[in-house]
């Protein structure tokens, strides 16, 4: 089997947790993608919910399905959130943001009751880091921004280069939000907590695609199978089993 069907088992497994009538946050990625064409499904079947999308390709791909939509100032509050993932290590702690998404896939996911991760096995590490951390920021005063970011970084223990995300036609990739991307190639984040702390200090940096304490339950599939991880919260995840 490839990492695409591994994708497509992860998120299948994820529709057990929807029920009729949920208000639920759809994701953005290859991954979550997959989601939204499963749930397109069960929508067509009958299935009764209303989706908040965390981007416009999401919401595009979702409203191409007839799947219904709103906002989250129409619903500020959201039962599930179902998302993927680039990175996630043992303590379900998360990087995000590859597809420059990130500031509102985590506004999305604070504002739901439950947040699910669907992910392919390649997506486990032991430590975060290996995947570039994005890092949403305003144009204005880019460089320094990213002189300030690179300092604060180092002194919560993280050093590498920084690169501006730039988009296919070469210029710097604009995000929903109209802001940009720094991709930070830090390596290994020994303490993502203290990393995130000091970069939220930057005055330029929007959001960080550092998810901390954010997801409640795991699903990652693979050449062994279908694992489902379950953070603090395990009366959700045996629910639901």
């Amino acid at each position: 089997m490839s990492s695409d069907d591994w994708k497509r088992q992860a998120a299948e497994q994820a529709l057990s947790y929807v029920e009729d009538g949920m208000k639920l946050g759809l994701g953005t990625g290859s991954t979550a993608a997959k989601f939204v064409d499963l749930l397109s499904e069960k929508v067509k079947g009958g299935l009764k919910v209303v989706c908040v999308p965390t981007s416009e390709a999401t919401r595009a791909q979702a409203a191409a399905l007839g799947i219904p939509l709103a906002t989250l100032d129409e619903h500020p509050a959201l039962d599930l959130t179902v998302d993927g993932a680039d990175e996630m290590d043992e303590e379900m702690r998360l990087i995000k943001g590859g597809g420059g998404a990130l500031l509102r896939e985590k506004i999305v996911a604070v504002a739901s009751d439950r947040v699910v991760i669907i992910a392919d096995s390649s997506k486990r590490v032991d430590v975060l880091g290996r995947f570039p951390l994005p890092i949403e920021v305003v144009p204005f005063g880019l460089a320094s921004t990213q002189r300030l970011i690179f300092q604060m970084a180092t002194d919560a223990g993280c050093d590498g280069e920084i690169k501006l995300r730039l988009g296919a036609s070469g210029a710097p990739f604009v995000t929903d939000n109209g802001n940009h991307i720094l991709d930070c190639s830090f390596g290994a984040i020994d303490d993502p907590e203290a990393l995130d702390d000091a970069l939220k200090l930057v005055p330029g940096v929007v959001e960080t695609g550092l998810f901390l304490g954010i997801a409640d339950v795991g699903i990652v599939a693979g050449p062994m199978g279908v694992e489902v991880l379950s953070a603090v919260d395990a009366d959700f995840d045996e629910e639901n089993s």
